[in-house]
């Protein structure tokens, strides 16, 4: 059973990717509303736990959630009823006038504002850096690892993108996979193979793409999709559990921890005028 009241609270989340799908499942599991606007093509290296993955298959499903394409903000509204998380191709958030949310977050993870702006909705949240509490939104959330991952920050912004991957085993920028190339992606490998250091996992351009290092493949970009030199495309895990490609991260459990604790905050205590004046 969800917070009283939260079944007739509309929430709009900007992204599908793997961190706004623990936000958004996290709000949906809570008792809201929850939809998702994306672009046209999004790019997603764990598919597997992505709601984004709903606009090329029509339909995903996340640990026990589900998510569908609609064509319009009406027939999303009409998907919400069913139970079900609807996401709409909506890259400005258009759809924002119809739907009414009571809440926006912004968790397109871009590292800058696109356009995330106060007037959007009575509570509007930001993930990560490029946001200020106070300016561009009531609240932002941090999504840097360690200490304060997932504090509330309601005057400030969070901490600068430092580029450098999550630590896992001793192994940060070394477990991510990026592009050697530009060109169209051929999968040799998928999320949930087990791979071996130097073991040829994708091709681009008939360059081989091999694995950084040994463990479980967690994350790689869709079969066909065109990448570009130097762009992250997959990643693998050390730790070499299978369970956990399919599975929301502990990363993006504790963002959507703290975009739910900023809703409730700002629900409760009438906040939002507070914050633009702290």
């Amino acid at each position: 059973m969800g917070f009283q009241g939260c079944d007739d609270v509309r929430i709009l989340v900007r992204g599908g990717g793997d961190i706004a799908t623990g936000i958004a499942h996290r709000l949906f599991k809570s008792g809201f509303r929850v939809f998702i606007t994306e672009i046209s093509h999004p790019m997603c290296v764990r598919r597997k736990v992505a709601f984004c993955e709903a606009v090329y298959n029509g339909k995903t499903e996340v640990e026990g959630v589900t998510a569908r394409l609609a064509e319009d903000p009406e027939e999303a509204v009409r998907i919400s009823n069913e139970g079900i998380i609807p996401i709409l191709i909506d890259e400005k958030a258009k759809s924002i006038e119809t739907i009414k949310p009571l809440v926006v977050v912004d968790a397109i993870m871009a590292k800058k504002n696109l356009g995330l702006s106060m007037k959007m909705a009575p509570i509007v949240i930001g993930v990560g850096p490029g946001f200020r509490a106070g300016v561009d939104c009531h609240a932002v959330v941090e999504t840097m690892r360690g200490h304060d991952l997932g504090r509330v920050i309601t005057k400030g912004k969070a901490r600068d993108n430092t580029g450098v991957p999550g630590d896992i085993m001793g192994f940060s920028r070394k477990r991510v996979i990026y592009a050697p190339v530009s060109g169209v992606i051929k999968l040799i490998h998928d999320i949930g193979d087990m791979v071996r250091e130097g073991e040829a996992i994708a091709e681009i351009n008939d360059v081989v793409v091999t694995a950084p290092i040994g463990g479980v493949l967690r994350g790689i970009i869709r079969n066909g999709f065109n990448v570009t030199r130097g762009m992250k495309i997959g990643d693998v895990d050390p730790r070499g559990i299978v369970e956990h490609c399919f599975t929301i991260s502990d990363k993006a459990r504790a963002v959507g921890g703290g975009v739910l604790e900023a809703v409730l905050y700002l629900m409760g205590s009438g906040s939002q005028q507070d914050t633009k004046n702290s």
